[in-house]
């Protein structure tokens, strides 16, 4: 399937599914085969900002080891998982527990605390050279904080965070390709990058919210783009279209949703759209069994990255709208507006 296979409704023309992406061509395929893909990228990318790929190359045998052992972590009890708790607001690593984040806050928008608990982790190879350790490097190589169960929790999120990092570096071949650019134009920018894998469990929800709160507030991420695996379970993902209305993320088994993020925006000049996203509640009637989990990593340029308009995004009839600026300015300031 591909990107035209999207589901349209026949009243107004509303896209009512992600479109899907079948990128093996793009890592197997000949050169007019990349290009195809590429262009099917930019189509969803200036559409809706999201799209689901297939033919991607993970191995089936890991994802699943990675989601059991994720959901395994957050059936301990809570006693266990605050061992490895979050030490400081500005310190991406470690465990956060429920309502410690409030991801619309990010955008200046104020809620109550998400209905989720979380690990967040960072690069699992840092070289012990000086660029890891400046000032402006800040805590964005700081080190995993891995709990002591459930065994191979670390050698799995090691081994996972390698090879979804390898995906992304051949998505963003495929972003420059889509833009009109050389096929390495980003590699330049991600060879210390600072991605985060996060894993995500949304709680059986035994009480009514409070008014606003959902499992997780609307927000758009902060990097080059999100790769998301999650399971069925009702309460799910969606998507904001630009015109306003909101679109279910449904994948399928195997799939992996991917979003873009802010600075493929501003890279873009507003060509592409970082998208508004959430994750819903669940209806009342199923909340109290609607357990959820999602396993997210989130691709990110180098600190000292410098974000500047593409060339093949601006010209005299569409000006630049975005100043020149660091990645590591931007992920501070947005990180720290979702501390509860």
């Amino acid at each position: 399937m591909t990107a035209s296979a999207a589901k349209l409704k026949n009243s107004g023309d509303q896209l009512v599914s992600i479109p899907v992406i079948n990128i093996s061509p793009y890592l197997e395929g000949s050169p007019d085969d990349r290009l195809k893909v590429a262009r099917e990228i930019n189509k969803a990318c200036e559409e809706i900002g999201f799209f689901i790929i297939v033919g991607h190359g993970v191995e089936q045998g890991l994802i699943d080891r990675t989601y059991s052992i994720a959901s395994e972590f957050f059936r301990l009890p809570v006693d266990e998982k605050i061992k490895i708790r979050q030490p400081d607001p500005a310190i991406s690593r470690g465990y956060t527990p429920v309502k410690g984040e409030s991801l619309s806050a990010g955008l200046g928008m104020g809620s109550p605390g998400d209905l989720k608990e979380m690990i967040d982790m960072g690069p699992v190879d840092v070289p012990g050279d000086e660029y890891y350790e400046r000032p402006e490097a800040g805590n964005h190589f700081h080190p995993n904080l891995w709990p002591g169960t459930p065994d191979g929790f670390e050698e799995t999120m090691k081994t996972y965070y390698r090879r979804i990092n390898r995906l992304a570096n051949d998505l963003m071949g495929l972003f420059a390709l889509a833009l009109d650019l050389p096929e390495d134009f980003f590699f330049d920018k991600l060879d210390r990058n600072m991605s985060a894998l996060r894993i995500i469990c949304y709680p059986e929800q035994a009480e009514q919210p409070e008014p606003g709160q959902v499992r997780a507030g609307a927000h758009t991420d902060y990097g080059t783009l999100t790769i998301l695996m999650s399971d069925q379970s009702a309460g799910g993902l969606q998507a904001q279209h630009r015109d306003g209305y909101w679109v279910d993320v449904v994948p399928e088994p195997g799939s992996y949703v991917i979003n873009i993020g802010d600075v493929m925006q501003m890279w873009t000049n507003d060509r592409w759209v970082s998208t508004l996203h959430r994750v819903v509640n669940p209806p009342r009637d199923v909340a109290n069994t609607a357990r959820r989990h999602s396993v997210v990593f989130f691709h990110q340029p180098n600190y000292d990255a410098a974000i500047e308009t593409l060339s093949s995004c601006h010209g005299r009839d569409r000006p630049k709208k975005y100043d020149s600026f660091t990645y590591g300015e931007h992920w501070t300031r947005k990180w720290m507006a979702t501390k509860k």
